[in-house]
């Protein structure tokens, strides 16, 4: 049976996607070259080590909706689920390195979204944990078929300018924000009815409204 390993060799921005995606140049290696690799069917999850690395006070801060208060970090602080992908990989005999197609969600009720959101700088140590089905072939013998194991991983570290560097090639100075029908419904007939010319506005006026301690729309000319 082929003992597979995984490796991380690149990660950058797909520009060309539909969704904003993240490219990983997987570097996989079969320790048992007699056994040529027909294909791979690789299912990946990708995990964020929150708790591997140091984080400022303006961070610690902007983290608070997911860990809350740092004196809590004991036992809060657990690793994120990011994202499950699929990949289909080509046959090969000792090697290959297969482009693993990470999409990214900019959607702020994803914890993954709001964890880089919450990020100023530096990398993320990420855990990839691979299983799937390899079919391979031995000696000129028929195909065979073989289960690859839960503990087969990589791990790598995820600059947070590239997270940015992505959200700017799909998103240039926004962000995408899922709201609920009637929510979404409000803030249009909040817009509508004071005149204003854009949702930004709209939220701009409530937010101001909000700190001021007044009524939406108190004071407003139509």
């Amino acid at each position: 049976m082929p003992d597979l390993r995984f490796s991380v060799d690149a990660i950058k921005v797909a520009s060309s996607a539909a969704i904003p995606t993240l490219l990983f140049k997987l570097g996989i290696e079969n320790s048992t070259p007699e056994e040529r690799i027909h294909s791979i069917l690789l299912r990946c999850q990708v995990q964020i080590q929150v708790a591997r690395r140091s984080y400022t006070a303006e961070e610690k801060e902007n983290l608070y909706e997911l860990f809350d208060r740092t004196e809590r970090w004991g036992k809060t602080l657990k690793s994120l689920a990011w994202t499950q992908v699929t990949l289909v990989v080509p046959g090969f005999e000792k090697d290959t390195v297969a482009d693993l197609q990470v999409p990214c969600s900019f959607d702020f009720n994803v914890a993954g979204t709001k964890y880089f959101h919450a990020l100023a700088g530096g990398e993320v140590p990420l855990s990839l944990l691979f299983t799937g089905t390899v079919f391979y072939l031995s000696d000129d013998g028929p195909l065979q078929v073989a289960q690859i194991p839960w503990d087969k991983e990589a791990e790598c570290r995820f600059p947070v300018s590239i997270w940015g560097e992505l959200m700017e090639v799909y998103y240039p100075n926004g962000v995408w924000l899922c709201l609920r029908n009637d929510v979404f419904d409000r803030i249009n007939e909040f817009k509508v009815r004071n005149g204003l010319s854009s949702f930004d506005a709209a939220l701009e006026k409530m937010a101001e409204a909000a700190e001021e301690g007044t009524t939406v729309g108190e004071g407003v000319k139509r």
